[in-house]
């Protein structure tokens, strides 16, 4: 017996899961509420609403039809939000350019994804100016700018933003279409070779808005409500904010755009806006904390989502002494990208701080919708016990269906029925995941597998550490072996180094915590740590730039 079909009546609307969906109600219910571009730019959500159908007019104006590609080089700001609705809404696909890439590696995205249209801000036209005779299908160009003043260019600049806007109607009528329609692409932003093109639908980037508003949705601990402020401090280019921005557009909740991203300005628009809720990667919040302004600043109302890399402990045990709400996140550029989130079960609010600080440092629950297992090569599951470390595959319903234009890869990403993370983890028996390092970057010494990530961790907690990077290098003997890369704190260098960081790591062997193979063969202290344009360790640069000196001795 088949499954028996829902009768549709013929006048019955279908209501497909579509990006203007999102934008309705907030406009509607919240008209007066606020969005701020740094120290540029207030509007309401009714300004929202009205900016976004003429963007959407002045685009078509300019000849974009639905499936074709439009691409923005921006910072953070409100017309960064804008873009996120008008240009899906209108059928079109949305391109957000990493601005951090090589000039070589955005001339190679644009002329991938077939942009047709690109929205640029004038800090990024001399990267544009250098690829210009290079850059393929893009037809007009459109100035995005602060400053009031039109910049000499050899560039052909169609309009400028404001104009394009103050042309458009605010009425532009959005059309229904099938929810499977492509929204947005975006590249990642890998060690090894080409940025690889990711993309989503309609229907995944609502899906995803109320998987992760539904986990947000609670009491206490980890929230994010109504009353809330929001500041992102992830860039709109990468993964779309986290997708965070729909989540905050759709709650009708305060928005906070900063721009770039400096530090001072940063605590600056958090105290002045009265921001709650935000999200980063380490690098970023350790540089807040680090800053002199941060004294002047009460960060107790603050929540933050830490993701793009492991929290350390020592890191959160700073953020949890000036009262942030700190906690992890899990997701990658495949997966939209919110996968889990550390937050504390109910009971755990009971224990002692040190017990919870271990529960927000792990990688998380998985939200709603998410299958999430650790498996064998096999495609077994591992036992939940929070020892046995497998990969990490999940599904959800808005995970990227491939690569763009790279159907063999998009095979082994989705081999078996399930997205491979590469990552390497373990789930405990409350169901956290903790993700023990990548599958590229795990270190085998004599035939077993040593955390990178949790060696990192170790050693972060020593008082005169400000960064580290743990690498395996070749050996003759084990297979590889630990090298840590090691940045002091400027005030305590004169009092470490190497050997005080190989004795510190030996406490930890004593202890039970660290096996003695897992002390470094050697600690070298450097003055930066290569990272990739999302700040994540760039742990293949690492290992080319020291692999032969280490050898070498």
């Amino acid at each position: 017996m088949s499954a028996k079909l829902i009768d549709r009546t013929p006048s019955a609307y279908g209501y497909p899961l579509l990006i203007k969906h999102l934008l309705g109600n907030p406009v509607r219910h919240f008209p007066q509420q606020e969005i701020v571009y740094g120290d540029f730019k207030r509007q309401s959500y009714r300004d929202l609403g009205e900016r976004v159908g003429r963007l959407a007019s002045g685009l078509a104006g300019l000849g974009v039809k639905p499936g074709d590609t439009v691409a923005v080089m921006d910072w953070d700001s409100h017309r960064y939000l804008e873009c996120f609705f008008a240009v899906p809404m209108m059928g079109a696909v949305l391109h957000t350019v990493n601005i951090r890439l090589s000039p070589e590696q955005i001339l190679y995205t644009i002329n991938h994804a077939e942009d047709g249209i690109l929205l640029v801000n004038t800090e990024f036209l001399p990267i544009l100016e250098a690829i210009r005779d290079r850059i393929e299908p893009v037809k007009h160009i459109v100035l995005l700018d602060d400053t009031g003043q039109r910049p000499t260019t050899a560039l052909d600049i169609a309009t400028d933003y404001e104009s394009l806007l103050a042309a458009g109607d605010p009425a532009y009528p959005f059309p229904d279409f099938s929810e499977d329609t492509r929204a947005t692409t975006f590249y990642t932003t890998g060690t090894t070779g080409l940025p690889k093109g990711v993309y989503f639908s309609h229907r995944q980037l609502v899906l995803h808005t109320f998987g992760v508003l539904s986990a947000l949705a609670r009491p206490g601990q980890g929230s994010f409500h109504r009353d809330d402020v929001y500041l992102p401090i992830t860039p709109m280019f990468h993964v779309h904010a986290w997708g965070v921005p729909y989540v905050a557009t759709t709650l009708g909740v305060k928005q906070v755009y900063p721009g770039r991203y400096v530090p001072e300005k940063l605590l600056e628009l958090i105290a002045r806006e009265g921001a709650t809720f935000s999200h980063c990667v380490p690098t970023i919040l350790q540089m807040l904390l680090a800053s002199p302004y941060v004294d002047q600043v009460d960060l107790s109302r603050w929540k933050v989502i830490i993701g793009g890399a492991a929290l350390p402990q020592a890191l959160a045990n700073q953020a949890r002494t000036r009262g942030i709400d700190i906690f992890a996140a899990y997701g990658m550029s495949e997966t939209c990208p919110i996968l889990t989130l550390a937050q504390l079960k109910p009971h755990m609010m009971a224990w002692s701080e040190e017990r919870q600080l271990e529960i927000r440092c792990k990688t998380g629950l998985a939200i709603p919708l998410v299958e999430l297992r650790v498996v064998d090569q096999d495609l077994n599951d591992l036992p939940h016990d929070g020892k046995s470390p497998g990969e990490v595959v999940v599904r959800a319903p808005w995970l990227t269906q491939g690569y763009l234009k790279d159907p063999s890869t998009s095979e082994q990403l989705w081999r078996g029925g399930y997205l491979h993370t590469g990552d390497i983890g373990a789930i405990d028996q409350e169901g956290y995941l903790k993700i023990t390092d990548r599958l590229k970057d795990v270190i085998k010494t004599g035939g077993e597998w040593l955390s990178s990530l949790e060696l990192e961790d170790l050693i972060l907690k020593h008082p005169g550490v400000a960064e580290t990077a743990v690498i395996g290098v070749p050996d003759a003997k084990w297979g590889e072996r630990p090298v840590a890369l090691v940045v002091l704190k400027p005030d305590r260098a004169s009092q470490t180094d190497e050997a005080a960081l190989r004795d510190w790591l030996k406490a930890f062997v004593d202890k039970g915590l660290l096996s003695k193979w897992g002390i470094p063969d050697r600690v070298l202290l450097v003055d930066t740590i290569p990272k990739t344009s999302v700040g994540k360790l760039d742990k293949k640069l690492m290992r080319d730039q020291y692999q032969k000196m280490i050898q070498q001795g």
